[in-house]
């Protein structure tokens, strides 16, 4: 947008050798035109200027009876509800309840100063930063409240949500602020002012974790929850599906808790990149699947540019929570149970086709306990059995991948990582047709 703003700004500056009545008329056009440019990007009107991104804004569910599923849960639709405005009592009316629950961090302007450059706003760079951290506190809900929680409608609040929420502020006092990320993601080249991927979103909260992790107590950690984020065999940087490696997570849990456990609660990230402009269309059926994991916490993904939330998907559409909206900062005090937390939540049904989502994105699921991973490795295999050469990500116990594929008893007894569990099914089919659809994360 800032290379936008300043071609058309050149169009005024060109005509320098104008009289000086031409030269007071454009002023005055110019003056008139930048007023209105910065209104439309201080308010309201930022939604349709994104809609010339994002596409036009789609809102609500369809006539479709085809059920929904949102993070883990199934909603049947009925031919009833399927035509009607407002349900009082069905199956979308459960949908958007959940959907509104969903916690939704969004542009916010006036918060204390970022950088050399002093931005107190995100406007317009800031919503990988809001995708990812609405990814995160759905594992927080998920850990501290449950999958069954719902906004609560009357005061006080819980504890534990106001807690969730403070986490997230808009200062360096927050442990998960923007501030924070973008000091953590400095080496993955994240600077206010500019938009970053997803890979470097996952490293960056990779990074803050364990930086909280040596400054904090075990006990006293403010995402109580290893962090494992899931990369190729050349840690991400180019080729190959991720692998879920059953021994890293076990190190991951291992090292978290500083020795104390061999299994603690984990947050697996798995950054991917399904294409090269456009999302190939055999991953898109892998990718609708994960929302039927019980462990799934969405994706963070949207259009070039432009990222989103996704929480649920319905035949060939996605639901999103969407950050462009800009709102006034909020502080949340923990200590504050009658907070007005209204900016956190939206009934706002946003939708966009599967096929047109952006192909880098990057897929968060939150395991609880070890028998939830294993649970997660058993629908992970699964899911990459049936991807027709095509998976999303594939699961071994160990890195070093013997040739033979041992598909029985995958998982063994849950308290220990099974023998038998040596390697599940690559990405590679015979021809390699597909190979070049993995570019650089």
């Amino acid at each position: 947008m800032v290379n936008f703003l300043s071609s058309a700004f050149s169009v005024f500056e060109a005509r320098s050798e104008s009289s000086a009545c031409e030269r007071k008329s454009i002023r005055s056009r110019y003056s008139r035109w930048t007023s209105a440019v910065r209104k439309v990007v201080t308010s309201g009107s930022m939604r349709r200027f994104q809609e010339l991104i994002l596409g036009s804004a789609r809102t609500g569910v369809s006539n479709s009876t085809s059920d929904i599923w949102l993070l883990g849960v199934c909603y049947k639709i009925s031919q009833d509800d399927s035509f009607v405005d407002l349900p009082t009592n069905s199956g979308l009316a459960d949908f958007e309840q959940d959907f509104s629950s969903r916690i939704l961090m969004t542009y916010r302007k006036g918060f204390s100063a970022i950088g050399d450059l002093k931005y107190t706003s995100d406007v317009n760079w800031g919503c990988m930063l809001r995708s990812s951290q609405m990814l995160v506190a759905q594992a927080l809900l998920f850990h501290r409240l449950g999958r069954s929680w719902r906004r609560p409608l009357q005061k006080p609040l819980e504890q534990e949500y106001i807690d969730i929420l403070h986490l997230f502020g808009d200062s360096e006092a927050s442990p998960f602020s923007i501030h924070n990320l973008l000091q953590a993601g400095k080496a993955y080249n994240l600077t206010a002012g500019s938009w970053v991927g997803p890979y470097a979103m996952c490293r960056s909260w990779e990074t803050l974790v364990r930086n909280k992790r040596e400054a904090d107590d075990f006990e006293n950690q403010p995402l109580p929850m290893a962090v494992y984020v899931v990369s190729g065999e050349e840690d991400g940087e180019r080729g190959g599906a991720p692998v879920v490696c059953v021994e890293d997570a076990l190190r991951h849990c291992y090292e978290f808790s500083r020795g104390q456990a061999n299994w603690t609660p984990i947050l697996l990230l798995v950054p991917l990149v399904l294409g090269l402009e456009t999302i190939n269309p055999r991953y898109i059926p892998a990718l609708r699947a994960t929302f039927t994991f019980p462990q799934s916490i969405g994706i963070m993904g949207g259009r070039p540019g432009a990222s989103t939330y996704i929480v649920g998907v319905q035949d060939e559409k996605a639901f999103y929570l969407d950050p462009h909206e800009c709102q006034p900062v909020v502080d949340i005090d923990r200590n504050n149970v009658e907070a007005d937390t209204s900016s956190y939540h939206s009934s706002v049904v946003r939708h966009v086709a599967l096929e047109s989502i952006d192909p880098s994105l990057a897929i968060g699921f939150y395991c609880r306990d070890k028998d939830d991973f294993d649970d997660f490795c058993f629908r992970g295999n699964k899911l990459a059995e049936e991807s027709k050469g095509a998976p999303l990500f594939t699961v071994t116990r160990t890195k070093n991948l013997p040739k033979s594929v041992n598909h029985s008893n995958v998982l063994g007894d849950s308290s220990e990582i099974s023998d038998s569990f040596d390697a599940l099914p690559s990405n590679n089919t015979e021809d390699g047709s597909h190979e070049d659809d993995w570019q650089l994360l």
